[in-house]
């Protein structure tokens, strides 16, 4: 199970990332199994020392009653200390922005999320990526790779 969010990929360059453990309850990791979440919008945020993301939607679990989950809610975020002073530095930088990658499931079978340490792409930016993209597609249908 891999939910990845290919719309970073096109806003933001990256230049590290990093792989995080996540805080969840019991139906929001069962609703993450079925493969229901959702990027649109997601960022991570700092506060008082601890990493957060926002706007990630976990759809509510199907099976769930009462101790069903909020969809929209924070989730925190667990880096060594080191990795967390570091991405707190960069972020005050002009223009860096912590953005999720992809969730997954480890060999254990606990959720981790990677997160990226972004910044921002231009409008012609963007159109360079679009056009190699499809230079790379042009180049493999011809050649058939």
């Amino acid at each position: 199970m891999e939910i990845s969010n290919r719309k970073a990929y096109y806003e933001y360059f990256f230049e590290a990332s990093y792989i995080a453990g996540m805080v969840l309850s019991g139906t929001e990791i069962k609703s993450l199994r079925a493969g229901k979440a959702s990027f649109n919008d997601s960022y991570c945020i700092f506060h008082n020392g601890e990493l957060y993301v926002k706007s990630l939607h976990i759809s509510e679990y199907a099976f769930g009653t009462y101790t069903n989950h909020e969809p929209l809610q924070e989730r925190k975020l667990l880096l060594n200390k080191r990795e967390l002073r570091k991405l707190e530095s960069k972020i005050k930088e002009k223009g860096y922005s912590i953005i999720p990658l992809r969730i997954f499931l480890s060999e254990k079978g606990l959720a981790k999320m990677e997160i990226g340490l972004g910044k921002g792409k231009k409008v012609y930016d963007k159109r360079n990526t679009i056009k190699e993209r499809e230079a790379d597609r042009d180049v493999k249908r011809k050649y058939g790779i």
